[in-house]
């Protein structure tokens, strides 16, 4: 599932903006189409810019960039400061530059006039920057939506102007996401996704393709570790034995590509049905390697692990992503 950040972009003291971002993301969270992360500029004490592009030799530089690169499309919560968009905003899109590239943004801005020049100019910002900016946009009067210009209550047009800027951001998100991966990245969530197949076909031929001769497999089965991938596919063929019908959900898979090696985790799910009674199934978190071999991605080691009560030595089962 994508995930968007919604940005709060004003660190001044009395700031309208945590009334209007908290606001956004409870609307947000009556989605199921996407996840929700507020991002507040608050948290991010950025010093005015002292890095190279890309370089990132600080650590509050490293720490904003993979708040950044964690989201898939963003929501910007903005006030206007004399024409414009709050100084701290703008310094904290010039921090970075790949982590913004061929993802979608939204405004929600406030004001006098409604924020809506604030927004112009941070526009022209995003598309340097290679976003894709989506048209609908939500502008909050401080004459009309603040009571006594300090307290936010908005009208029921605001919402709806809020949900079709969250949409449209959702939508883009999700259409940019091929460009976002890159080729060898989206070859290999496509290799994920086969896995998916697989088990959902029952096919152990059609899984064994997907690992090398001699994976070397760490599954929450025993023993300790399977060598080989018919050691492998036993575990699969003693699930597909047990279950009648079986499914597996992947989440939050990220992955790293780097020549001929790649490596990527995720959440996994293994559902199925016994004796025509639906097993939920337990959420488990997964590690793949991949080796691209005569041409071909292939996995050549997994680990599948539950996180444990150091106390009783058990096993925990009932965590969600």
């Amino acid at each position: 599932m994508i995930r968007i950040g919604i940005i709060l972009g004003s660190t001044r003291p009395g700031r309208r903006g945590e009334q209007v971002a908290s606001w956004v993301e409870e609307r947000a969270g009556l989605r199921g189409d996407a996840e929700f992360e507020l991002i507040d500029l608050l948290d991010h004490p950025l010093p005015h810019l002292d890095e190279l592009p890309g370089e990132y030799r600080h650590e509050h530089t490293r720490a904003w960039a993979a708040t950044i690169a964690r989201c898939d499309g963003f929501v910007v919560v903005t006030p206007e400061y004399n024409h414009s968009a709050p100084a701290v905003l703008k310094n904290a899109l010039d921090f970075l530059r790949a982590e913004w590239r061929d993802k979608a943004i939204g405004f929600v801005s406030y004001g006098g006039v409604g924020g809506t020049r604030a927004v112009e100019q941070l526009r022209l910002i995003c598309g340097a920057l290679e976003m894709a900016d989506v048209t609908s946009q939500v502008s909050l009067s401080l004459v009309t939506e603040f009571e006594d210009y300090t307290v936010f209550k908005p009208g029921e047009y605001n919402v709806a102007a809020l949900d079709k800027t969250l949409d449209q951001v959702v939508a883009w998100s999700t259409a940019l996401a091929a460009l976002r991966a890159g080729p060898q990245e989206a070859e290999l969530r496509q290799h994920i996704g086969k896995i998916v197949e697989g088990i959902k076909a029952k096919d152990l031929e059609a899984l064994r393709r997907l690992y090398s001769a001699d994976v070397v497999s760490f599954d929450v089965q025993p023993p300790l570790q399977h060598v080989g991938v018919d050691a492998k596919l036993k575990n699969w063929a003693h699930a597909f034995t047990f279950f009648e019908d079986v499914t597996y959900e992947v989440r939050d898979l990220t992955l790293t590509v780097d020549g001929s090696v790649a490596f990527g985790h995720c959440f996994g799910r293994l559902a199925a049905t016994k004796d025509g009674v639906v097993m939920g199934g337990m959420w488990v978190r997964a590690t793949f390697c991949f080796r691209k071999i005569d041409g071909q991605w292939l996995i050549t080691h997994d680990q599948v692990s539950v996180p444990f009560d150091i106390t009783t030595g058990a096993g925990v089962a009932d965590l969600e992503p």
